[in-house]
């Protein structure tokens, strides 16, 4: 929905905002590819025109939604010649596309709960009008504008899965009991935990930080960067040393802390690589 609010035609806002509010549309964003990720300008999927509309070609993997959903934005190349400034955002509404199909619903390692597919475009027809802001090559900038958003969300995700893994690990420790004493007895639980809740407050502090700059129209993408790589960094050490606290049961998936563990590890790869998001940050040195 942000890139039709920020980028779309009045008329784009009016055909598609109020049918993705009320769910009729279940939207994703189609960027990633088998032969290109963090690196969006490596697409190779194609909107050529025909007519009064396009013929879009390729394969997308990887994409949030993409067993349900109905409205694909589709990162696409218009101009394959200018590079960044040949791509752009255009949608594909899937109900009767025909030469639209969608692939398997990958097997993760963890978050379980969201569909991740891949999805093919044969030779699939779309209106000339469904050009996000309706004008070609503006897609790449339009992506980069609205992935700040989009790595704050992970890092919001990554500080409240955390906290969620502290307020298991507390519960387990208080409870369970070895050498005759409690877990959260010893002193090297007391400390482990220590240093977990101190790192998760000023990972909170700061992705809040990153929120009122965000709601001021103030987040840069080095900003956002930073708050994406260092929080699903943090999330991923302070998981993996509560997941220690619990044991074996840490390692059993009707514990919260197995499937905290699992989920996490997406989080340092999607929205962009944290190898990715230090390259960002060191271009502003």
């Amino acid at each position: 929905m942000p890139y039709i609010w920020h980028y779309g035609t009045e008329e784009q806002k009016q055909r598609w905002l109020p049918r993705l509010q009320s769910g009729e549309l279940v939207g994703a964003i189609a960027m990633t590819e088998p032969g290109a990720g963090s690196d969006l300008q490596g697409v190779k999927t194609t909107a050529v025109k025909s007519g009064n509309g396009y013929v879009v070609n390729g394969s997308k993997t990887f994409i949030t939604n993409g067993q349900l959903a109905n409205f694909i934005i589709v990162v696409a190349k218009t101009d394959p010649s200018e590079g960044a400034k040949g791509t752009s955002l255009i949608v594909v509404e899937t109900d009767g596309a025909e030469g639209f199909e969608r692939g398997r619903n990958l097997h993760k390692i963890g978050m379980e709960a969201n569909d991740t597919s891949e999805l093919f475009f044969n030779e699939v027809k779309v209106p000339g009008d469904n050009i996000i802001g309706g004008t070609e090559g503006q897609g790449f900038v339009q992506l980069m504008q609205q992935l700040p958003q989009e790595r704050l969300n992970i890092a919001v995700q990554g500080v409240a899965a955390a906290e969620r893994g502290l307020e298991a690990t507390l519960a387990y420790v208080k409870e369970r009991k070895a050498f005759g004493k409690r877990i959260l007895d010893f002193q090297n639980t007391q400390f482990k935990l220590a240093e977990v809740k101190t790192k998760l407050t000023v990972a909170k502090v700061f992705v809040d930080h990153c929120i009122g700059l965000h709601l001021k129209g103030q987040l840069d993408a080095a900003t956002a960067s930073m708050a994406k790589y260092w929080v699903t960094d943090i999330q991923g050490e302070t998981i993996d040393e509560m997941l220690q606290l619990h044991g074996g049961y840490g390692y059993m998936n009707e514990y919260a802390i197995a499937q905290l563990y699992k989920d996490a590890r997406v989080q340092r790869i999607y929205g962009g690589t944290n190898e990715i998001m230090k390259l960002l940050i060191a271009r502003t040195l």
